[in-house]
């Protein structure tokens, strides 16, 4: 008489095993982005809790931003890059230079390298002005970029990246997707655990 140990040998040796379904080598990769990007882009960040603000003009963008900030203090707010701190100075939006004393920073202003569509992803790198800091240190990020900056695919992204720096890429590329998040203490979602903790992008 077979043993218990025997009998679950032998019902496993004939066991009937499914042929593993095998991948479809020819599908594409990405799934197809049937809006315009803009739209996609911001379907697709505010998916992962992140604010997109699309506007008609430069005009309506300060608008925008200039309500946004109405309750933070100016001390609070910090820009490093002239081009924006040029900006924000034209709109009367009173900020700090990130060079000066930075522990009140409550918001970061930054421009980017591109918007991704697919992901809803902004791509910095630590070759623009601020370095890699002002899009972590913040536990507010914002960003502002132009429609000329959105691509549809990663894979575009990268490409016109190394046709921006040829042969001198920046020594840190990064792609932010939503808030800064983390469930690994107790598979509890804690947002801003390892940067910011809130993402708004305003396009125009």
């Amino acid at each position: 008489m077979a043993s218990a140990r025997e009998e679950i040998l032998k019902r496993l040796e004939n066991a009937v095993h499914p042929e593993p379904e095998m991948p479809d080598f020819d599908a594409p990769v990405y799934h197809t982005i049937d809006k315009a990007l803009d739209l996609t882009f911001k379907a697709n960040l505010e998916a992962v809790n992140g604010s997109v603000y699309i506007c008609k003009s430069q005009q309506e963008l300060t608008e925008k931003l200039r309500t946004h900030l109405e309750n933070i203090a100016d001390s609070a707010i910090f820009c490093a890059e002239k081009k924006l701190q040029n900006l924000l100075t034209q709109s009367n939006i009173k900020h700090q230079n990130y060079r000066e004393e930075a522990t009140t920073m409550e918001v970061g202003i930054t421009s980017c390298e591109f918007l991704i569509a697919h992901t809803g992803s902004v791509m910095v790198s630590s070759a623009m002005e601020g370095g890699r800091q002002m899009s972590v240190y913040p536990p507010q990020h914002v960003v502002i970029a132009q429609q000329e900056q959105l691509v549809d695919y990663l894979g575009t992204a990268y490409d016109k990246i190394q046709q921006k720096y040829i042969d001198q890429l920046p020594s840190q590329i990064t792609l932010v997707t939503g808030p800064s998040r983390t469930a690994d203490i107790e598979k509890t979602l804690v947002m801003g655990a390892h940067g910011p903790r809130e993402l708004h992008v305003f396009l125009y």
